[in-house]
């Protein structure tokens, strides 16, 4: 139901005091170029229009089947306290509070959440696996080839009403919810016709006019969008469709060589002064009076362009006590960032029926250069230069329609359905390798040289890549309410999605009679096509053997639950969901003569998955509550495909396993609730979860190259608290002065105190496609960490706000202990490897102006003040091996808005 290499850096000198920020918060990875936007107030559309009244108003929820209670008046009751499951919701106005210019940064500030990587959500230390990404209520597919959860970090704040979060499980929701599920709500129908305009510039001192690299792409990459330049060469193109096999001998080889590498997509370029990061966004909005209803249209368009500068340490080690590096190199990685995202919504309100059809696009581009420098093992005296030019492009299309509708004072029915579709595209990943000999019998040994003969130091590659996702979503949930002490509903939702994955990695490949100086060229001239010709320079694909797959999921679930108040004090909300679903992985016929690949999954189950909460309101503003549940966690495609994919992020290459199975969990959680005050709080509670099969990464060798891939653990078991205080504070009788007399200070922490231990004992088994042994002892260790959780999340912020007129400054500390990021090498005993994400403090500052007769809203951010580094390390007593480590800089943003 709805509901109403280094650089110098920038120093700025700046004085305030701080504000409140969203409803809640937890500890995330510090705030960099690639968290926050200089993006505007987050809250041009939903804010706009909005008097001071309305301003505290009930955030719109829109999710199937819910029983939320919000009366939507400015007076109205905690929304925590009169939900029947455990739930934070962050309104437009709580996410502006803090400043975020995402959504996953917002959500980083719940507690219990912490947001991993690129955008991906975790509750309590579990991986994004186990979260579940609803928009209005409907599944989102990703663009992400290792994921099927979407990245949030896609979405801007201001495109989002509310973003609910529940971390108890209730049966209206899919059962794929081992932490939570995090419900994005769009804006619909506004109170009053606006236009807002906004802009926004930032810096960061790790790159903004510093130095960078780049390569030329085309004109218009500015844009996001490719001109064509990147589209398939046209023997590329003839080949792909031919269906032949270059290792057939039927396919001539120098053609496509001679076509694949340009000065426009492979010749990497110094940057000396990046520009400043910016951004715009439009929103308006208008409502039309039908008699008897409200029609209302919304639509907002948005842009921003950043750059990304990593000065980054790499390291890896074969060895058991890490004593030796496998390979060190220094590495200066510059991606462009840049996303395009549009709305448009349209909302029918009719007495207390409500229609929302909302179309949503985002397009986010990364363009990327990467530039290195180091040695290997098997090279130790030499140095080997490496430099990698790629565009990846990620694209969401959403269309849903909702109606909600009230058909009697005791009947409702929710309808909704949806078409979602996703696509990540990676032309032209081209990499090159050099190798400088520094040997004095060698003609060339002070030049970097490369003899394209597939050894080390002398490759080039290039990979083309391409992912398509279409999902289709239906549900249907129906509440009736014989009396006002209870309320029972019933639902039924589908979905059905269907993956497409294909990647064609070529390596170039010389005689041996090739003269040692052309090896000594840049990469577009060493690979020009009279070169290219003139010595026979050929290609071979590396992947012959599975270079595209088709994923699907057909999920059919049915639910009943009912919402009793057995006493004044006692209520129970408890319910059963019926999942059956078939999931499919299975290599594609690329070449006209089919492969003999096993690598395919057939996983055909179907489960009842229970779920209760009682809540116990021993006084008018404290209750207890006890939950319940059963949930699972399916193997993501990506996963489950066998193939090779490298991740420019994180620097490692992944693999999937057909193998892997579902995990199943046992979730179990109690919690005590005070409501001391309106919109204040506190809270502690306790959880516990029994985790069957769950789905970890282990490392494994692949020639030199280290390989990510996945298997289920026997078992694990994930345990911990949290507490959450939000208080405010009136400062009209602090001082005589006319400051203090219309504001307050509030004061929010949570502390998240979780652990998590694999069981795996001596004659557990498990199952890995294409390895020589099935001991779960060869992949994991017994009591150790499950992957992405921290023992220890911590928030607190810090602010004032003027209570009858904008004015908010805010300080936003966050901690977050190491937490596993990578198992050691399986079969090795290597310790794991570890990321300390540590101490981050924000401020975000934001102030009603007047110029030229004009109200604007200020908003002032400054990320990372204390300068806190990403650091992920192997070590034990002796050595350490230094994963991956750079510098974040501090990033200062800086926006403006006004509404018409």
């Amino acid at each position: 139901m709805a509901t109403p290499l280094k650089f110098a850096g920038l120093l700025l000198l700046s004085s305030a005091l701080v504000a409140p920020a969203a409803l809640a918060q937890e500890a995330t990875a510090p705030a960099d170029a690639t968290a926050t936007d200089p993006q505007v107030a987050a809250d041009p559309a939903a804010q706009a229009g909005r008097s001071a009244a309305q301003e505290d108003a009930a955030p719109d929820v829109s999710i199937p089947g819910a029983d939320i209670i919000v009366t939507g008046r400015r007076g109205s009751a905690n929304i925590q306290k009169n939900t029947p499951a455990v739930v934070s919701i962050l309104s437009s106005a709580d996410i502006a509070r803090t400043g975020d210019g995402n959504i996953a940064g917002a959500l980083g500030r719940v507690t219990g959440l912490s947001v991993v990587g690129n955008g991906f959500v975790y509750v309590r230390g579990l991986g994004d696996r186990y979260s579940l990404a609803l928009l209005n209520g409907s599944p989102l597919p990703s663009p992400e080839p290792l994921k099927r959860v979407v990245p949030l970090d896609l979405f801007p704040t201001n495109i989002v009403s509310s973003s609910l979060v529940q971390k108890s499980y209730s049966p209206n929701y899919p059962g794929e919810f081992g932490g939570g599920v995090i419900n994005l709500t769009t804006n619909a129908v506004p109170a009053e016709s606006f236009l807002t305009i906004s802009g926004g510039i930032g810096a960061n001192t790790e790159s903004t006019y510093q130095l960078g690299y780049s390569y030329y792409g085309s004109k218009s990459d500015w844009t996001g969008f490719d001109n064509g330049s990147r589209d398939l060469p046209p023997a590329l193109s003839a080949f792909f469709k031919s269906g032949e096999r270059i290792s057939s001998g039927n396919v001539d080889s120098v053609a496509l060589a001679g076509q694949m590498v340009r000065f426009s997509n492979s010749t990497v370029q110094r940057i000396t002064d990046l520009d400043p990061n910016y951004s715009a966004t439009i929103s308006g909005g208008t409502s039309f009076d039908l008699g008897g209803s409200t029609l209302g249209l919304i639509a907002t368009a948005g842009y921003s362009n950043k750059w990304i500068v990593r000065d980054q340490r790499q390291q890896n080690s074969i060895t058991p006590d890490l004593s030796a590096l496998n390979s060190d190199f220094q590495r200066i990685t510059t991606d462009n960032r840049v996303i395009v995202n549009g709305l448009l919504g349209l909302g029918l309100e009719f007495g207390g029926n409500k229609l929302r059809w909302t179309n949503l696009y985002i397009r986010d581009t990364l363009k990327h250069t990467r530039l290195g420098i180091g040695s290997t093992q098997t090279q130790p005296t030499s140095d080997i230069m490496e430099q990698d030019t790629a565009w990846y492009e990620r694209q969401l299309i959403d269309t849903q329609f909702v109606g909600e509708f009230k058909l009697s004072p005791e009947i409702s029915l929710d309808l909704r359905g949806g078409y979602a579709n996703s696509q990540r595209e990676a032309p032209d990943e081209i990499s090159f390798e050099y190798i400088r000999t520094n040997s004095d019998a060698d003609p060339y040994g002070d030049l970097f040289v490369n003899r394209l003969n597939g050894n080390t130091g002398q490759t080039a590659t290039a990979s083309y890549s391409d992912l398509n996702e279409d999902l289709w979503s239906g549900g249907v949930d129906l509440t009736w309410r014989p009396s006002p002490s209870l309320g029972l509903t019933a639902g039924y939702a589908y979905t059905d999605t269907n993956r497409t994955s294909s990647r064609r990695d070529f390596q170039f490949r010389a005689s041996s009679d090739m003269p040692e100086g052309v090896g000594v060229l840049r990469p577009d001239l060493l690979l020009a096509p009279n070169i290219v010709d003139y010595f026979n320079i050929g290609v071979i694909e590396t992947n012959e053997g599975n270079p595209a797959f088709r994923a699907t999921l057909k999920n059919h679930a049915g639910y009943g639950k009912a919402n009793l108040q057995i006493t004044p004090e006692l209520s129970i909300d408890a319910g059963v969901r019926y999942e059956t679903a078939k999931l499919e992985v299975s290599p594609l016929q690329v070449f006209s003569t089919p492969g003999a690949s096993t690598a395919s999954t057939m996983l055909d189950n179907d489960y009842w998955l229970p779920a209760a909460t009682l809540t116990w309101q021993m006084q008018e503003n404290m209750q207890v509550r006890l939950n319940a549940s059963k949930t699972i966690a399916r193997p993501q495609f990506r996963e489950l495909i066998y193939q090779f994919y490298f991740d420019p992020d994180t620097n490692r290459r992944y693999q999937g396993n057909p193998y892997l199975q579902d995990s199943e969990l046992f979730n179990a959680e109690a919690r005590y609730e005070w409501y001391f005050a309106r919109d204040q709080r506190f809270s502690i509670a306790g959880f516990f979860k029994k985790i069957d099969k769950p789905i970890e990464t282990y490392i494994t060798l692949n020639g030199d190259n280290f390989i990510t891939s996945f298997a289920n653990a026997p078992k694990a078991n994930l345990y911990g608290g949290e507490a959450e205080v939000q208080k405010y504070f009136d400062l009209s009788g602090f001082s005589s002065s006319d400051f203090f007399a219309t504001r307050r200070m509030v004061v929010i922490a949570n502390y998240t105190y979780t652990k998590s231990k694999l069981k795996v004992g001596p004659d557990d088994q498990v199952s890995v496609f294409g390895a020589s042994s099935t001991l779960a002892t060869d992949y994991f260790r017994d009591g150790a960490s499950l992957t992405g959780q921290s023992d220890h999340l911590v928030n607190f912020q810090l602010g004032l706000e003027d209570q009858e007129n904008l004015s908010q400054q805010t300080f936003i500390l966050s901690y977050a202990s190491k937490r596993v990021t990578s198992r050691g090498l399986a079969n090795q005993n290597q310790p794991d490897v570890y990321e300390y994400p540590g101490v981050n403090l924000d401020f975000v500052a934001r102030q009603g102006v007047k110029v030229a007769g004009r109200q604007f809203d200020a908003k002032f951010e400054a990320r990372n003040i204390f300068g806190n580094k990403y650091k992920e390390t192997q070590s034990n007593s002796d050595y350490t091996v230094i994963y991956n480590a750079y510098r974040y800089g501090t990033t200062l943003n800086f926006s403006l808005s006004t509404t018409f």
